[in-house]
């Protein structure tokens, strides 16, 4: 069987390595940036210095902040109008996975036209999107390295996931320098995002063994670091292990793709507008739990990866030992139990269990699941 492996043709990772990355742009010939980010990082000044810094650098740019936290067709549009509008010939993320997918979504319609709608799927795109570089500043959703791009159809409400070849960026930065200013609860729920990624790609059906490989080594750096990230946001080794990490579980879940997990938060965070990393750690032992009847051997792994001692267990309990700590880790950090909790309602179940069975992502599940059991699943979570 053959496979694929895709990643962005350069990544810069490392404390201070934003001057090493923004010099690279410049030999790419770029005359002027669409620096797409959300209003908080504008409002705290950090988009503006990095106008100035590529300024210094003889690249002009203009700054579009309408990325909101689960990025929406009108986000696309609007940012779309002003790339188009400014003449520019590249696009800036900065950001987490909201700026980055949308200006994912920008890029691509700027080169092969159309509505963001059209491309909803796998591949459906048939140029490459206009030139991305994306610039990190948490550690958990990968978007600044994957082929995935998700946004929000408000009138469908549902969450479109982009699974396009033409969506990788150019050029991924990750400098956790830029990410010490997180705060607990987002360093908790992109951590938590990460985690969901490693282990989703390790049980999926299109695992290999390079995406194997990543997926463990992203699990064990998460379990040791990510409990430090929380605590102490200024620890800038924890923060750049966790930055690893979920480059790491960007790798695995790129090219080994995802499950029920996300099909599921998904649905969730069209629906109700909440935050993806904190629906994925909900869902993430439910589904597991789901998976184990054919997943035990590949979650008995995941346990130790997890920091569990399996040298005596089987595949049942390795498996329940990897779903007590995913949901051990989760306390230890502040994730919210349940979905009742972040105002998901139950009469809403059965939508949301149809529309995430519509999910790309959810295609690579071990297990294949009817309407029926994703409704358990949903409603094993609240």
């Amino acid at each position: 069987m053959s496979s694929t492996f895709f990643i962005p043709a350069v990544n810069i990772m490392g404390i201070d390595c934003l001057a090493q990355a923004l010099d690279a742009m410049v030999g790419y010939g770029f005359r002027k940036a669409l620096i797409v980010t959300d209003e908080g990082l504008a409002k705290a000044g950090i988009a503006e210095r990095l106008a100035e810094q590529l300024a210094v650098r003889d690249i002009d740019a203009v700054v579009f902040d309408g990325a909101k936290p689960n990025p929406s067709i009108a986000n696309v549009e609007q940012g779309l109008a002003m790339l188009t509008r400014e003449g520019c010939d590249f696009v800036v993320s900065l950001g987490g996975g909201s700026p980055h997918d949308c200006a994912k979504g920008i890029a691509l319609c700027a080169t092969n036209g159309g509505h963001i709608r059209d491309y909803e799927g796998v591949d459906r795109s048939s140029k490459p999107q206009l030139p991305l570089v994306a610039i990190n500043t948490t550690a958990g959703t990968a978007s600044e390295m994957t082929r995935f791009c998700i946004i929000t159809d408000e009138a469908r409400h549902v969450k479109m996931a982009i699974v396009d070849r033409n969506v990788t960026p150019l050029l991924s930065v990750n400098d956790p320098a830029l990410m010490v200013g997180m705060p607990k609860s987002l360093t908790a729920a992109t951590g938590m995002d990460a985690l969901t990624h490693a282990i989703e790609a390790y049980v999926s059906t299109a695992a290999t063994p390079i995406t194997d490989a990543c997926a463990i080594k992203a699990i064990e750096m998460i379990s040791v670091n990510l409990r430090q990230a929380v605590a102490d946001g200024e620890d800038l080794q924890a923060r750049e292990n966790m930055a690893y990490a979920q480059f790491l579980a960007g790798m695995a879940f790129n090219n080994a793709s995802l499950g029920y997990v996300h099909a599921m938060a998904h649905q969730l965070g069209g629906f109700y507008d909440l935050p993806h990393g904190v629906c994925n750690a909900v869902l993430l032992p439910h589904v597991q739990r789901f998976n184990a009847a054919v997943s035990g051997a590949r979650l008995r792994d995941v346990a130790k990866a997890l920091g569990v001692d399996v040298a005596r267990m089987g595949e049942a309990a390795g498996s329940a030992a990897a779903i007590d700590a995913i949901e051990q880790l989760s306390r230890d950090i502040g994730i919210p139990e349940g979905l009742a909790v972040l105002g998901a309602r139950q009469e809403d179940v059965a939508l949301l269990a149809v529309n995430a069975l519509k999910d790309a992502c959810g295609l690579t599940n071990p297990r294949p699941a009817s309407q029926a059991e994703i409704e358990g699943i949903f409603v094993a979570a609240f």
